[in-house]
């Protein structure tokens, strides 16, 4: 009979999955790759997400790996900057690159043959150097729908001191032959990384919910699936839950500790929907039509329970309901160790 999994398991999974119930002590790469990647998009998200996670994380640590390129930041699943170990950028960008320029071609009604001429004009300007956006923009002169998707037929990379704590302004490219090595994988073999990498971060889950979280479409989940070994589960609606063998599934009782996470943290985003760790009323007030950007969300028990951010000093955080007193003990504190890294 097929174990079913209530919503608190899967919730406590995920929790456990993404280093949120006990910070790890572990090499940035390799936690990286455990959680899936890191979105990026805004500097600082990566740094507090990262902080919330391993113990005796500082900022430091993860500006002199991007130096030292054991970390990438890239434009990888969803067209969506995120952070990802070395070894990983590979697999990731030709698991996804097909799809992806795909749906951008679709999407903004492009000109492909003109983008791929536009990339292999930009190419020769690297020469083995970084380029800034503002010469990117001088040397295409392009409409805005080709200039934009260069990026998806030239594989990129973000690179340092741009998206970073000290110099958040993501404006500095290299090429990804050049800052992390030569291509080194097939899209086959990129595909099956990134379902073993969401299965390892969020997993239990639905075929169609890796789908969603890499932006490929659900049949080239589909065919990794059919080749690696998996266990089955079911949720409470009665859909079936694939995951890896021997990955954590704490008890629905397991104590989650008060975590804080920035804007974009992926546990929030509508793939995870099934763990509730943001309770479908919350929802509007953490993606909002007003405030594209997201906002700082912080969990009580596993699921959100307010918003913050960081003002003078001070982790200013504003709960959505009232807090057990031993609760907001344990929130003040949190808040104050924040308030310090951000110091």
């Amino acid at each position: 009979m097929t174990r079913v999994l209530t919503e608190r398991e899967l919730n406590r999974a995920l929790l456990a999955r993404q280093l949120l119930l006990e910070r790890a002590k572990t090499p940035l790469p390799r936690a990286l790759d455990r959680l899936g990647g890191i979105q990026a998009q805004y500097a600082p998200s990566m740094y507090i997400g990262l902080w919330s996670r391993l113990r005796g994380f500082d900022r430091d640590q993860l500006t002199r790996a991007l130096q030292r390129k054991t970390v990438v930041q890239g434009t990888l699943m969803r067209t969506t900057i995120h952070l990802v170990s070395k070894d990983d950028y590979w697999p990731f960008i030709v698991g996804i690159r097909r799809r992806r320029r795909e749906h951008w071609v679709r999407g903004h009604k492009a000109d492909r043959r003109k983008i791929e001429a536009a990339a292999r004009k930009l190419r020769p300007h690297f020469d083995g150097d970084s380029l800034t956006q503002a010469k990117v923009n001088e040397i295409l002169s392009a409409d805005a729908a080709t200039r934009n998707g260069v990026g998806l037929f030239l594989d990129l990379v973000r690179v340092p001191p741009s998206g970073t704590w000290e110099r958040r302004r993501a404006d500095i490219y290299a090429l990804a032959e050049d800052w992390v090595g030569p291509e080194s994988a097939t899209e086959e073999e990129g595909l099956e990384t990134l379902v073993r990498r969401y299965l390892s971060g969020f997993g239990p889950a639905r075929p169609e919910e890796i789908a969603n979280w890499a932006g490929v479409a659900k049949p080239d989940v589909a065919g990794v699936l059919d080749r690696i070994e998996l266990r089955r589960f079911q949720d409470e609606a009665g859909k079936e839950l694939i995951d890896l063998p021997r990955l954590p599934l704490p008890d629905a009782d397991t104590p989650a500790p008060v975590r804080f996470l920035p804007v974009w943290d992926a546990t929030l985003l509508v793939h995870a929907r099934r763990t509730q760790i943001l309770p479908e009323p919350y929802r509007p007030r953490i993606f909002s039509t007003k405030t594209p950007q997201s906002v700082n969300a912080f969990l009580v028990d596993g699921q959100v329970a307010g918003t913050w951010r960081y003002e003078k000093g001070r982790v200013q955080v504003k709960p959505f309901g009232r807090l057990a007193k031993g609760v907001r003990a344990e929130l003040d504190e949190e808040a104050e160790r924040l308030a310090a890294f951000h110091a």
